[in-house]
């Protein structure tokens, strides 16, 4: 047996349910939260790094100080090279001769404890720094 749609609407009369305003509460308290869990950790308490150590296939290439402007080449893994440029304090890799170039479209880094990566080349930049070290997560 086939139900009509105005059967169906006819048995639904008073099913019409009209928004309140403590309805859109619940919304924006929702993506409010969600914000500020987001933003927290992005720009919370970080402190600003001294040195970019750069490590190739696990060994360190240099350490090279923040403050000062410069720009390395780093002979990376299987004869490909990353060039690293440090400049008013930030460090970034702006040339790589790797396949995809992830690493050439990352940010540029300047608080302790970030990271630039290239897996193919098997380069890292790690930014360190003076003061207590700051735990993500603690385990046992």
């Amino acid at each position: 047996m086939l139900c009509r749609f105005e059967d169906i609407m006819k048995n639904k009369k008073n099913s019409v349910y009209t928004f309140k305003k403590a309805d859109l509460l619940i919304p924006i308290i929702g993506v409010t939260a969600a914000c500020l869990i987001y933003l927290l950790p992005v720009y919370g308490r970080r402190t600003q790094g001294q040195e970019a150590v750069v490590t190739v296939d696990g060994e360190v290439f240099g350490v090279y100080p923040m403050d000062k402007d410069a720009e390395i080449l780093i002979p990376g893994a299987n004869n490909l090279n990353n060039r690293l440029v440090i400049r008013n304090g930030e460090a970034d890799i702006n040339g790589a001769l790797c396949p995809d170039k992830t690493c050439v479209k990352m940010r540029k880094i300047k608080y302790k404890g970030e990271t630039l990566v290239c897996i193919p080349n098997k380069v890292v930049v790690e930014i360190r720094g003076e003061g207590e070290d700051e735990f993500d997560a603690v385990t046992r």
